[in-house]
């Protein structure tokens, strides 16, 4: 323990920064304490931490809540998510086990804005199977030990930079001259996780040196971590999606069987098109560092100046085994029960659908990597006014490190299932149950030498965003009079993403490399890899032991293990040996290897320029005993959008079939789009201290959030390089005018501080937000110099000629070679001659046109039971949106937010002699996650509702050192998504918990 000044409710403010040990961009000063200070005792670790986060809660104006560092270099959690989850209304997305993206009050990431410092963070990420067009930020890619604080602001204030309408959420950094003197430590962990490929414990080690000099007026501080964790995964997955339909009656497949029988009513069926039980390795390594450096010749100037880094790496390693049941062959198949919304699918799935397993292997390496420098300088220029100077550039780039590109599979088949090798899957397992069989001559041992190659996909993501960013802001505070302080500024920004991604796919996922396809074979042959393309050294037939269930679980209770670098080689030089193997787009590989395609198909840039003003009235008084404060406040806030987007340059039109055009690409082009919009954002906080204990509070705010990159995209881009001759050809594209979304929110809370770091509180929120982005039809000519020549007075021409209208379009191309318009392969033979309409697309943009609104309510209650050591932190939030999905319709556009849901946590902790013990509960219900199934059906995914049990113990040995040990998820929790019905699985993975042992010196 040690000794310091406490202030006054209304003084709070002023030490916020201090007390968590960095600067908070979005509080107030004020003026200096006199004979308001009281000596009292802080107590350090977790109820000190409380006491800051309940502090920052009641100083701040609007609605903050706030996460504090126990001491310097020891955040509460070892991951940025997994604290912010503790925070009432904040929930979490885990990926890999671990947290990853936050969400605000049913909010997702995209909405929320995340901060450094104040300044504006960017992030870079990569889809598995598309271009990554999100802005939202990946709190994986920083660790917690250079963390002093965070702060959640959610409601909005007029000189915090825009960007997110549920929360905006600011990182704090440490800072020297905001703890003078000497601080050091160091710590070290071994990580403890669920392998099979990898170390079972792996090292991490973090460490703080911080030093002032010269009186205090030079300061610095680095601190750096590093930490490698290895992990396994394992997942069962409907990877292609649910297809449902409306069913009547009894319902047999095509070979006679019934499937189903749903009398005389009408029930909605759901039919997996897949299955597939996925194992992934990871292995991660993080590195964080930064640099501080402040100097404060006088008591009236400070210089700080930063450097911010954290690299992301990642390798993972991919295993599959699949089956395909696209003929719906269901005989013998047991259903569920029929829901609520009428859904009914099946329980315990009996396939015979022929003909293959599939084995896929796959391997990548990516980095994300953020640097970030900024300066500020901060002057008191009188006793009533102050000015504040801060400049930043920061970057973050993801992207792959390998020419095996930022993601793949290759996939191998062994064709010998189906007719009387049944295939099931039991849906009715908490991690689906799929088993098979094949039959090899009599035998039910996989055979290595019967497996042979199906398909190849490398996938190349790029993404970078770069944020350059000025802000000028000041403060003046009167001597008297209502008004405490008026605050303005101006602020420039401007942001610029590239995000990028090309393919290379080949084969016909149908077997290749087969018995005879060198020399003209069958594509299913069950005699296998009669042409010794496949190494048999390649695949490894083992039990399958790493999900649980029966025996019999998998293909005969086995897996084929596949080799990737063996059977990536096998590939390639059948590619290289055989050119005319279908889609063969790996001729620009280096021999012995497959590759991803380095030239983006998709390749989209975007600007935007944002100018920004603003001002904020402080205000104090009393309302008859009680002191109040307002303050009210006005942003005004331009924004220019350029979008440069690649688009496949076409230069020709052969009219190759009758209703086909084929068009001629030589490379791309790109296009360029503007748009512009202003916003003006008011924000108007109240705060009223009814009693000492009692505090009440009003906000009005309007805030914004900006759509997706994709959305921005100008021009259409057709989906391929064939055109409808007869018909508009469909193609999609973005529109650079959109405007941002703006939601108009109000909130109130009663807050009731009753004891020393003890509080409780209850709160109503409520967001309108409109301009959510909707779909718009409309025909745009993308290429001015193509013409469709079934068009114009020669199509009338030859229209008049047709003899018989069931072969109309085939005698209109003929009709147009005989008089010598097209030659006989099909080319034009002069465009412009013709009278031809130009080629017309029929595109799919976006437009805003849609409005939603949620409300909900906060409860919060923190405790500390007197001197005994003992605390608990508890909190509710309720997410009520005004629309849902609803499962009773099906192939319809529906529009609704994803991520709403109610969210809990529960904290109980232990801290007395240097004794520490925490355990922490978070739930959150199920909520919808998206409406798009796997192959892009219409179907809806629920994430299922989930609890995770966290624990952390520590012991100071001495004054010195402390030793530590927590688990995550230690109850094991799975994670489950399904589709509009119960029994459905998307998703099922089998999650263990992790463990951490540590050790901190302090010097």
């Amino acid at each position: 323990m040690k000794t310091h000044y406490r202030f006054k409710p209304k003084m709070l403010a002023l030490t916020i920064a201090s007390v968590i040990g960095g600067h908070s961009y979005a509080q107030e000063a004020e003026t200096p304490p006199s004979d308001d200070m009281v000596e009292v005792i802080e107590v350090s670790g977790i109820r000190g931490s409380l006491v800051k986060s309940m502090d920052v809660k009641r100083s701040s104006s609007g609605v903050v809540d706030a996460i504090s560092a126990e001491d310097i270099g020891k955040f509460p959690d070892t991951n940025l998510a997994e604290s912010l989850q503790r925070i009432t209304g904040v929930s979490i997305d885990r990926q890999n086990n671990e947290g990853s993206r936050v969400t605000v009050r049913g909010w997702g990431p995209e909405f929320n804005l995340i901060t450094l410092n104040g300044r504006q963070m960017p992030s870079a990420n990569l889809n598995e199977t598309s271009a990554n067009n999100s802005r939202s930020f990946d709190f994986a890619n920083l660790a917690a030990e250079s963390v002093a604080g965070i702060e959640v602001y959610k409601t909005g204030k007029a000189n915090v930079t825009t960007g997110g309408i549920g929360a905006t959420i600011n990182i704090l950094s440490h800072k020297p001259l905001s703890n003078p003197g000497l601080l050091a430590n160091v710590g070290i962990k071994g990580i403890m996780d669920d392998t099979r490929i990898g170390d079972d414990i792996t090292p991490e080690i973090s460490g703080i040196y911080s030093n002032t000099f010269a009186d205090d007026t030079i300061g610095i501080s680095v601190v750096a971590s590093r930490s490698t964790r290895d992990n396994y995964q394992p997942s069962a997955q409907v990877s292609s999606g649910w297809n449902s339909s409306f069913v009547t009656g009894q319902i047999n497949d095509g070979l006679g069987d019934e499937i189903y029988d749903a009398g005389t009513g009408t029930v909605i069926m759901g039919a997996p098109q897949n299955f597939m039980y996925r194992f992934e390795d990871f292995s991660r390594t993080r590195t964080n560092a930064q640099l501080t450096l402040q100097y404060a010749p006088t008591d009236t100037f400070t210089a700080t100046l930063d450097y911010t880094m954290a690299k992301f790496e990642q390798e993972v390693g991919r295993q599959e085994l699949s089956a395909w049941f696209g003929s719906g062959n269901y005989g013998g198949t047991t259903f569920g029960q029929v829901d609520a919304n009428g859904v009914v699918s099946p329980l315990v799935l009996t396939n015979k659908d022929c003909c293959d397993y599939g084995f896929g292997v796959g391997y990548w390496e990516n980095t994300n990597e953020t640097d970030s420098i900024g300066l500020n300088l901060e002057w008191v220029v009188t006793d009533n006014l102050s000015l504040e100077f801060d400049a930043h550039n920061s970057t973050a780039e993801a992207s792959p490190d390998t020419h095996l590109g930022s993601n793949n599979i290759i996939t191998a088949g062994i064709f010998r299932r189906g007719g009387d090798n049944i295939t099931t899957v039991d849906f009715g397992q908490n991690i689906p149950v799929f088993s098979g069989t094949v039959n090899n001559n009599g035998n039910t041992t996989i055979d290595p030498g019967s497996i042979i190659g199906s398909g190849t996909s490398f996938r190349n993501g790029y993404m970078e965003t770069e944020i350059e960013q000025y802000q000028l802001t000041g403060e003046y505070v009167f001597d008297d009079g209502i008004i405490a302080s008026i605050d303005f500024g101006v602020a420039h920004q401007t942001m610029n993403n590239r995000t990028a991604y090309s393919l290379n796919e080949a084969g016909n996922w149908g077997g290749i490399g087969y018995t005879g396809e060198t020399t003209g074979g069958g594509w299913n042959a069950p005699d296998g890899d009669g042409d010794n393309n496949f190494s048999d050294d390649a695949f490894t037939v083992a039990d399958l032991t790493d999900i649980p269930g029966p025996a019999n679980i998998g293909i005969d209770g086995q897996m084929v293990w596949v080799d990737f670098n063996q059977f990536n080689s096998d590939y390639a030089n059948l590619y290289l040996n055989n050119p005319g193997l279908p889609n063969n787009v790996f001729t620009g590989c280096t021999p012995g290897t497959l590759c991803a395609n380095p030239e983006y198909s998709v390749d989209l840039r975007l600007e935007e320029e944002q100018l920004a003003f603003f001002v904020q009235a402080n205000l104090e008084f009393d309302l008859g005993d009680m002191p109040a404060r307002m303050n009210i406040g006005l942003r005004h806030e331009s924004t220019d959008v350029t979008a440069n987007s690649l688009l496949p340059n076409f230069t020709s039109v052969v009219w190759g079939s009758p209703n086909e055009l084929q068009l001629s690409q030589d490379g791309g082009i790109f296009q360029v789009g503007e748009g512009d919009y202003d916003e003006l954002l008011p924000n108007i906080d109240f705060q009223l201290d009814v009693t000492d204990d009692v505090v009440v509070r009003a906000s009005y705010s309007k805030t914004l959030a900006r759509p997706n990159y994709d959305d921005l995209q100008a021009g259409g881009s057709p989906a391929g390089s064939q055109a409808r001759a007869f018909e508009f050809t469909s193609a999609s594209g973005g529109d650079p005018t959109l405007l941002p979304f703006v939601s108009d929110n109000i909130d109130l809370s009663l807050e009731y501080y009753y004891d020393e770091g003890s509080y409780a509180s209850i709160g109503y929120y409520t967001k309108d937000v409109e301009n959510f982005v909707g779909t718009s039809v409309t025909t745009q000519v993308i290429y001015p110099d193509l013409v469709n020549p079934a068009s114009g007075a020669r199509l009338a021409e030859a229209q008049a000629a047709v003899v018989d209208p069931t072969n109309a379009a085939q005698e209109i191309r003929n009709y147009y070679i005989a008089q010598g318009w097209l030659d006989a392969n099909g080319n034009v033979v002069d465009p412009s001659a013709g009278g031809y309409d130009p080629l017309t697309y029929r595109v799919t943009v976006p437009v805003n046109a849609e409005d939603f609104s949620i409300d909900g309510f906060e409860i919060a209650l923190q405790h500390m039971f007197g001197d005994t050591g003992f605390g608990i932190m508890a909190n509710y939030t309720t997410v009520d949106g005004d629309g849902e999905y609803d499962n009773t319709k099906i192939n319809q556009d529906q529009f609704v937010i994803p991520g709403l849901s109610d969210s809990a946590n529960f904290v109980a902790f232990y801290e007395k002699d240097g004794f520490q013990a925490r355990i922490a509960y978070n739930w959150r219900d199920e909520f919808l996650s998206s409406t798009t199934g796997g192959n892009n059906q219409q179907e809806p995914a629920y994430t299922e509702a989930y609890g995770q049990l966290d624990v952390n113990v520590s012991y100071e040995v001495n004054e010195n050192l402390t030793i530590a040990l927590e688990g995550i998820n230690i109850t094991e929790e799975d994670r489950r998504v399904r589709a509009r019905g119960e029994d459905m699985i998307i998703y099922a993975a089998e999650q263990s918990a992790r463990y951490a042992i540590s050790a901190r010196y302090k010097f």
